[in-house]
Formats: C-alpha cells, sequence, structure tokens
C-alpha cells in the first residue's frame, strides 16, 4: 500500500469508526459488534504506524492513552463557569417563578410568562470542552469557575466524545462526566475479587478518575459525558434552549434525551416528581432537575447575579442524608412492654418530609452508635424507609457530654424492666428493655393506638392525637368505650367542631362491624399480627372456636408454632383479656365470612412493597396479596418473588435489581392479581 492509497483508506476508516462510536456511544445503537468496531480500530492503527504523518488529531487512535502525565497544568475559561443556585421544594420553584416574572415584567414594562426546559440533573463532574474549527482542543474542570485543571488527555479516552464535530465551528459547551451504574458494580466487584477497598459511590470515583495522571486509568474505567449547553459559539447559538440541545445532538454531542419544554411551572414541578420516582431506573445518579427560561432573550435580560444565573436553577430531589443535633432520648413504651429509645431531634427535612425522632432501637444500637444528648448526627431516610441515625460526628460533640444508659424501671409505671431477646430485621438477635406490667398505662395507650390504626379496625380521624385527648378527658379508658361515646361529650373538646365531631362518630359507627382477622388482630395478642390473624379466622371461621382452640390444634396449623400457640392460649386464659373481649363484643360484631375455601392463587409467593403507587395504597396491596394466599416481607432477599414498586421506591428496588428478583409497577402488579 502506498500512500495515497493509506491516506484515502484512513479517511474511510476514520468516517466509519466515528460514525459507528456515535451511534453505540452516544444513540445506544450498536450497528456491529464490538470485536468487529475493534478489528477496524486495529487497522486504522497499523496504517498510521507504517505512515505516522498521516495520524490526525481527530485519528480515533488518538483515544488511546499514553503515558502518566507529571501533573495537570492550569486552563484559564474563556467563559465564567456559573453555578446554578439549588431549590428543595415546590415552594422554592413557585418562588422562583414569581421572581423571574417581576424581573422580566420591569425591563419589559409588561407581564411576561416564559417557558421553561427542564433538564435532568446528572450528578458527575463538570467538564468544559473547547472546539476549534471542529477539532477538540481542551477539556478542563471547573475549578473555581474562573481557572481549571487541563484534563484533555483523559477526557479523550472517553468514548462518548467527539475528537471532532460534524461542522467545522468554534465553540466552548459544557458537560457532565459520569461513571455508568453498571460499570461501577463491574469494577466493585473486581476490586472484591483482588481483596482491595471498595469504592464509596459513581459520583466520587468519576472525580478521582478524571484527575488521574495516568489517563491509560481513566481509559479503563470507561466513563461517559452528556454535554448540556453552548456557553460561546463562532456561530448564531438557537434562541431556545431545548434547541440549543438539539444543536448540540446534531453537533455530534451525546445529550440527554429526556428534557421537557414547560409552558407553566406546574408541568416543571409534575416532571420533578416523575423523575423523582423513576430516577433509580437510568444507569447514571440523577440528584435533581435543572429549571432553564427557554428562550434565550428572556435569558440575557435576567443576567447573572454574582455567582449564578437568575433565569435557571437546579431543583434537587429530596435529600436522603442530612445532619441534626439529638435534642433529647426519651423512652417510649410500647403495646407489647418493649422498651425503645427514641431521639428527638432538631426537626430536619428528610426525603421530602421533617422528620424530628428517629429510633434507637435499643440499647445495643445506642452503644454502638455511642449516640448523645446534644451530638450531631447523620439521619438516613431513603423511600419508605423509617429514619435512622446512621453515623455520630464525634469531632462536633460538646465537652461533657455524657454516655446514655438505659433506666432500671419502666418510665411510666415503675415496674423493673427485663430483658427479652428479639430478633431484628437482618434476623439477628438483639437484647431489649421489656416492661411486664399488663397494666402499665403506656402499654395500653399504645394499645389504643393500634386498636384504630388501618391494620386493625381502621378507625378515621381517631389518630394517635384524637385518641391522647379523649384518655386525658377521661371519655375513654379502653377499646370498648370509643363505641360508647356520645356527640355532646365530643363538642365539650377543644377543636372539636360539629363537623369533626359527625365524621368521628361515622367512622366509629362504620367500625362497629368487622371481618374475623380484623377483630383478632384488634386484639392485640402478642406474637399474632395480620397475617397469623388471617390464617386463624381462615383456619377456625368462627371467634368461638379460636377461643376454644387446644395447644395442639393451634400448633398442627401452617404458620403457628409453639410460641404462637401459647401466646394465644395464654391471652384467652388471663381475666382481664376475657373482659375485654366481652366488653368488644357487646359493642363490635364479627362478619360472617362465606364458607369457601381461601384463594391459593399466589401460595408460596413472597411480595416486598416499596414505594407510592398511584391509585393502591401499601395496606391496600398487602390486603390483595393476602387474600390470594401470598405472603409480603419486609425486606427483598434471594427468596423473595416480586418487588411491588411506585413512587421514590428507596433502596429495595436497587436490591430487586442486584438479585435479580421481578420488578412489577402497580400496572403489573393488577394484571398479575386477575
Amino acid at each position: 500500500m502506498n500512500k495515497n492509497e493509506a491516506q484515502k483508506r484512513l479517511e474511510k476508516l476514520r468516517s466509519a469508526i466515528e460514525k459507528y462510536r456515535y451511534h453505540y456511544h452516544v444513540l445506544n445503537e450498536s450497528l456491529i459488534s464490538e470485536e468487529a468496531l475493534d478489528s477496524l480500530k486495529k487497522e486504522l492503527v497499523d496504517i498510521e504506524r507504517e505512515f505516522p504523518e498521516l495520524i490526525t488529531p481527530d485519528s480515533p487512535s488518538q483515544r488511546v492513552a499514553g503515558a502518566p502525565l507529571p501533573g495537570f497544568k492550569k486552563i484559564h475559561h474563556s467563559v465564567p463557569q456559573w453555578s446554578f443556585n439549588d431549590a428543595f421544594s415546590e415552594e422554592d420553584m413557585r418562588d422562583f417563578d414569581t421572581r423571574v416574572k417581576k424581573m422580566l415584567a420591569e425591563k419589559y414594562g409588561k407581564p411576561i410568562s416564559p417557558t421553561y426546559t427542564a433538564e435532568l440533573k446528572i450528578d458527575g463532574l463538570k467538564i468544559v470542552f473547547t472546539y476549534e474549527n471542529g477539532l477538540l482542543k481542551t477539556a478542563a474542570t471547573r475549578g473555581d469557575g474562573k481557572v481549571g485543571e487541563d484534563v484533555t488527555e483523559n477526557v479523550k479516552t472517553i468514548e462518548a466524545v467527539p475528537l471532532s464535530l460534524t461542522e467545522k465551528v468554534n465553540l466552548v459547551a459544557e458537560g457532565e462526566a459520569y461513571m455508568p451504574k453498571s460499570q461501577f458494580e463491574k469494577l466493585n466487584k473486581e476490586q472484591k475479587k483482588k481483596g482491595e477497598e471498595l469504592f464509596m459511590n459513581p459520583r466520587n470515583i468519576t472525580a478521582g478518575t478524571i484527575r488521574q495522571l495516568d489517563p491509560r486509568i481513566v481509559a479503563e474505567r470507561k466513563l461517559s459525558v452528556f454535554v448540556y449547553d453552548i456557553s460561546d459559539a463562532n456561530f448564531p447559538v438557537p434562541d431556545h434552549q431545548d434547541d440549543e440541545l438539539r444543536k448540540l445532538q446534531q453537533l455530534g454531542f451525546r445529550v440527554n434525551p429526556h428534557f421537557k419544554q414547560c409552558k407553566t411551572m406546574d408541568e416543571v414541578i409534575a416532571f420533578w416528581n416523575s423523575w423523582h420516582a423513576k430516577k433509580e431506573k437510568e444507569d447514571y445518579l440523577i440528584d435533581g432537575v435543572v429549571v432553564k427560561i427557554t428562550e434565550r432573550e428572556y435569558q440575557e435580560a435576567l443576567g447573572y447575579t454574582g455567582k449564578a444565573p437568575r433565569w435557571g436553577i437546579a431543583l434537587k430531589f429530596p435529600a436522603e442524608q442530612v445532619t441534626t443535633v439529638v435534642e433529647d432520648i426519651a423512652l417510649q413504651v410500647g403495646r407489647t412492654g418493649v422498651v425503645t429509645p427514641v431521639a428527638h431531634l432538631r426537626p430536619v427535612l428528610v426525603y421530602g418530609s421533617m422528620v424530628s425522632r428517629a429510633t434507637l432501637h435499643n440499647e445495643d444500637e445506642i452503644k454502638r452508635l455511642d449516640v448523645r444528648v446534644g451530638d450531631t448526627v447523620i439521619l438516613q431516610k431513603a423511600g419508605d424507609v423509617i429514619p435512622d441515625i446512621v453515623q455520630v460526628l464525634t469531632e462536633l460533640r460538646p465537652k461533657n457530654s455524657k454516655a446514655f444508659s438505659m433506666p432500671k424501671k419502666c418510665p411510666e409505671c415503675g415496674t423493673p424492666l427485663a430483658k427479652k431477646t428479639v430478633g431484628t430485621k437482618n434476623n439477628e438477635q438483639s437484647a431489649a428493655l421489656y416492661c411486664g406490667n399488663e397494666r402499665c398505662p403506656a402499654k395500653d395507650r399504645r394499645t389504643l393506638y393500634h386498636f384504630t390504626s388501618k391494620h386493625a379496625y381502621d378507625i378515621e380521624h381517631l389518630g394517635p392525637k384524637n385518641l391522647d385527648m379523649l384518655l386525658d378527658a377521661g371519655l375513654i379508658a379502653n377499646r370498648a368505650d370509643i363505641f360508647t361515646l356520645k356527640k355532646g361529650d365530643l363538642l365539650e373538646l377543644p377543636r372539636m367542631g360539629e363537623k369533626s365531631v359527625d365524621n368521628m362518630l361515622a367512622a366509629i359507627e362504620k367500625a362497629r362491624t368487622q371481618p374475623l382477622d380484623r377483630f383478632i388482630v384488634g386484639l392485640s395478642i402478642a406474637e399474632v399480627g395480620e397475617e397469623t390473624a388471617r390464617d386463624l379466622a381462615n383456619h377456625f371461621g368462627t371467634f368461638s372456636q379460636l377461643q376454644k382452640a387446644t395447644r395442639e390444634e393451634l400448633e398442627a396449623m401452617n404458620g403457628v408454632g409453639p410460641r404462637v400457640a401459647d401466646s394465644i392460649i395464654r391471652y384467652f386464659k388471663d381475666t382481664h383479656n376475657q373482659k375485654v373481649v366481652t366488653d368488644l363484643l357487646k359493642q363490635v360484631s364479627i362478619a360472617k365470612t362465606k364458607n369457601q375455601k381461601p384463594s391459593t392463587k399466589l401460595a408460596g409467593k413472597i411480595f416486598v412493597l416499596t414505594g407510592t403507587m398511584p391509585t393502591l395504597s401499601r395496606d391496600e396491596a398487602k390486603e390483595k396479596i393476602l387474600a390470594l394466599g401470598g405472603k409480603v416481607a419486609s425486606a427483598v432477599s434471594k427468596n423473595t418473588d416480586y418487588v411491588v414498586v411506585g413512587g421514590n421506591p428507596g433502596s429495595k428496588y436497587d436490591d430487586a435489581q442486584k438479585l435479580g428478583v421481578p420488578i412489577l409497577d402497580e400496572k403489573k402488579f393488577l394484571e398479575l392479581l386477575k
């Protein structure tokens, strides 16, 4: 092959390789196999090795990582690199909308209603790309906004970055480099095999990778990139933000496809909510939505503050981890007598809700964390998980703080506390403190809370606050008293108007008839939860048959072992409990169940529910599963058959993906039930 033939072949090879690269790394389409593409690259490198004078700056061979760099040079950005101000709630966005409209009205002398372009906020590392005559000249980190580090050689190894554009233009573009979650998992598997420390998260490793002095390491880690802005160009930039994104695509950049032009702030918020629910499904971290005024004219009219554009804002997803201060550690006596320490916290917004309390579970957990009053702590709440203290920042601990010690006596009735071994959600054994006084007032109060809850009688308008008010006023002392309440007595209570009273009494009246399983749940028999109550109801058919059941008959049931059987026998022998049942049956009737075999459609199937579904509540979904013979677990394991996912699913969704457990949305879940 002579030089002329080599040049023609190289031109064709470069064009073909660039085409296949663009389709694979930008459009996520495989036109040929990776092996075939590697073969083309090898031919190109072989020809260039023979004719080195034919190598061009945009040749695919220039992505091959060279020798380690001695260090990073500094690059002065030709365009200041601003960062967006943050918003954390719908209210923040309404304020932003009001603010920009007011400023535009003042500038134009008339009302202006801009539109917005909503884009996903990729959680990675910002990169500033400079192209001259269509060729990549430099790539730099943001740095302090004025000066960044030259990471060109590292960025060249990222296949999603075009070395040459489809047009010979000059421009400065901005984007986000990131490590795909799938690649992160592969990397950690390799680390584990080698017995080395695992990487923390894709965000941290992206930043660390881009700043590697050895480009070969960068190439091995297979980063990717999305580009989202043209900050300078020698051609007219489109007048609208969404058109600007399309122009970037035309030039050969990889642009995230999930952007949307929104006419109103309501549409922006709907976009934010929808992506909060489904963000985990993408192969990259998303930590919010960037909202920009679509019209460039209005962007220029609004301009910038000292550090951020006035025409855009980053709407973050609710934080899963925040810091707060432990103001007190109190003790809570549950209906079964277990004494649980609860941290009273300085109120803080975490994962979309204001949290002021977090359970510390037991004495072992307090010792493990060494949490004390006055400590600054990291609080975590992911999806539907109850807030947990995961770490104490001991460097912020006040002087003279004292380790917390559990009491020897029940804080409610003074009965000496006993230790009781209980299982945790991870099937570990832990020692819990237990009040053995059956008449402990705290137990009675918690029993009432349970009685009116959705899991038992489901009496609306009778939550803990209203029950406390009725107890404190002396209007009720036990469960049966609820059904004796009169309108005149309730109207005397503070904040109880006629409508509130009518609603409460109507809900109480509705609860007078209960299916057998809910009647059993409402009795608060130790060791008997919703699933066991359903099994008992199906097996015995009537309450009188259950009352007469022997230990042998109970133990013969599937799912009822010696401990549960003993608890049921003990309950019905207790004279106090006999009175509870007698009083309740004077007020409540048990609905007759049809004499039919329970459905076994889902028999043996284990479900885990997570997130918020569009039409079904968690309890309704659980009822449907149990009614068809299925079981509902609280955590995902290899034994789980299905994970039913709604909005904000949290870590259970990730666990299902890792274990390969089938994932159902509400629509597929309902189809399965049919």
